[in-house]
């Protein structure tokens, strides 16, 4: 039994990916944030409105150690290796792997989501000529925590299918 975290800025593809790769491995899959968001009957920028990132912080925590057990792929949030020990935690509880990308990539995926309306907490107050620079000092910020996983693989490097791919040589390895 083996949990695969996956790490990642907003919009590097954990949960697609993630989801692409259990299908083709037969493995379950499970995105953190969704999780949440069941648990706690609230989308994940209504639970941020309402309780603020402290409360979703502890909650994510929580669910995080709960979910110690599952065998198969896990999505996690952007900040989930960035708060408390997670990360380390992790590392030690299972295998890690970081969807790295570049800022200009990931600016150009953020910027087309959130023209197709799809609302992410963290960006809702960031005008849209500010994004780029956000996501730079962001990612710097949380830089030293993805670097902490056992694995790296750079989305956006490489096509989809060929990052869905590498991910299932990767756990068909290990």
């Amino acid at each position: 039994m083996k949990t695969w975290y996956l790490w990642g800025y907003m919009g590097s593809g954990k949960s697609s990916l993630g989801r692409a790769v259990a299908h083709k491995l037969n493995l379950e899959f499970k995105d953190l944030d969704h999780v949440i968001a069941q648990e706690s009957g609230m989308t994940i920028p209504e639970f941020m409105q309402k309780r603020g990132e402290l409360a979703f912080r502890k909650l994510e925590r929580q669910l995080l150690i709960e979910h110690q057990d599952f065998d198969g792929i896990l999505s996690c949030g952007g900040g989930t290796p960035c708060y408390y020990d997670n990360a380390d935690w992790m590392v030690e509880h299972g295998q890690t792997i970081y969807l790295s990308a570049s800022v200009g990539w990931l600016h150009q995926r953020l910027a087309a989501s959130r023209a197709r309306g799809t609302k992410r907490p963290l960006l809702s107050g960031v005008a849209d000529e500010d994004l780029a620079e956000f996501i730079a000092k962001h990612l710097f910020e949380r830089l030293p925590f993805y670097q902490k996983a056992a694995h790296k693989i750079a989305v956006d490097k490489n096509s989809s299918d060929q990052v869905v791919a590498m991910l299932a040589e990767l756990i068909q390895t290990k």
